[in-house]
């Protein structure tokens, strides 16, 4: 009898399916890679076939431009490659971001990418599919990471803003996802003023409108006065936040909207004067709930804190194992 998911092999550089002959986010190009979502550490260019959800697509195509051949998955389509039927279901990480269910001789394995099971106003919420394999992220499986309530922390950074009116807030935030749903969340929170933005996030917010996303009135902050921006709101890219670009700007709050915040000595290294624990990954309680509602046999671990996962599936009787795949970063939450 043949080991459960013997028809998957893991690879470093990524999963591979040899009876549908794809890989599913290759850290190399290939002829065919299937696609869970558009950051850089799974969205590579230079594959010959390309299948993802029609965001993604958009997402690559702003990224890396027209390459390959590209075939638009919507979620719940079924396709087969081969002897295997696959399927794309909402993985609630970021825009168009899929959790891949593969299909073949009675097993169900789901690949998650990157998720997260917090509500976020700029995608579809994760689908819990009940599987025999789940191949799950690890990025925060440390029973340390507990992230606080989104609307806890857009109140703090609008409380911040209104005891500072002479200030501005210069939140720094991932351009793929982490910059739109903070936008987008403080826009839920009723601050309807203009939000200012770096220009390096522009085309990813226009993207994010033409699949109709309300972001709401979006101003470049690049060549105003620093008055101008006095009592505003300026998103931009991480890297930005201690630039020359920033220095220009009226006497900045510097926030940095990540889970990484929870680390308060990674704040301080920063230089962050308002941290903002705002992820786009599933926390140690979301991690372990999820294992435990979809039930699977066996649990594969792509990235991240993975001896704490595979520990804690242990002491639960349920068979777990790291893949320690390269090239995932888990810088971009």
């Amino acid at each position: 009898m043949a080991r459960l998911g013997s028809w998957i092999e893991a690879h470093a550089t990524g999963i591979h399916v040899p009876a549908g002959d794809f890989w599913i986010d290759p850290a190399l190009s290939t002829e065919r890679a299937l696609i869970t979502h558009g950051h850089s550490d799974h969205a590579r260019g230079g594959h010959g076939h390309v299948l993802a959800t029609p965001e993604t697509l958009a997402i690559m195509r702003a990224r890396y431009g027209e390459a390959g051949h590209a075939q638009a998955i919507s979620y719940g389509e079924k396709v087969w490659i081969g002897d295997v039927s696959v399927r794309f279901v909402p993985a609630g990480h970021v825009l168009g971001s899929a959790q891949i269910v593969l299909e073949y001789r009675g097993e169900r394995a789901v690949v998650s990418g990157d998720y997260k099971r917090r509500h976020d106003p700029t995608c579809p919420p994760f689908e819990p599919v009940p599987c025999d394999i789940f191949i799950t992220e690890a990025t925060f499986a440390l029973p340390v990471f507990c992230h606080p309530e989104t609307r806890s922390e857009i109140e703090r950074l609008m409380a911040a803003l209104a005891a500072e009116p002479d200030r501005c807030i210069l939140v720094g935030a991932y351009a793929l996802g982490k910059a739109q749903r903070v936008i987008a969340e403080l826009r839920a929170a009723g601050h309807d003023a203009p939000i200012f933005i770096h220009g390096a996030l522009q085309r990813l917010c226009d993207l994010y409108r033409d699949f109709g996303v309300e972001l709401g009135e979006l101003r470049l902050a690049t060549g105003l006065k620093p008055a101008d921006l006095a009592g505003q709101i300026v998103v931009a890219p991480p890297s930005a936040l201690n630039d020359r670009w920033s220095r220009r700007l009226p006497d900045p709050i510097t926030a940095m909207a990540s889970g990484w915040m929870r680390i308060r000595q990674r704040a301080r290294q920063s230089n962050i004067e308002l941290p903002l624990v705002i992820s786009d990954h599933a926390d140690w309680p979301e991690l372990t709930a999820t294992i435990a509602e979809i039930n699977p046999a066996e649990v594969w671990v792509t990235h991240g804190r993975e001896e704490a996962l595979v520990h804690w599936c242990g002491l639960r009787q349920i068979r777990a194992r790291e893949l320690a795949l390269i090239g995932r970063e888990d810088e971009d939450d």
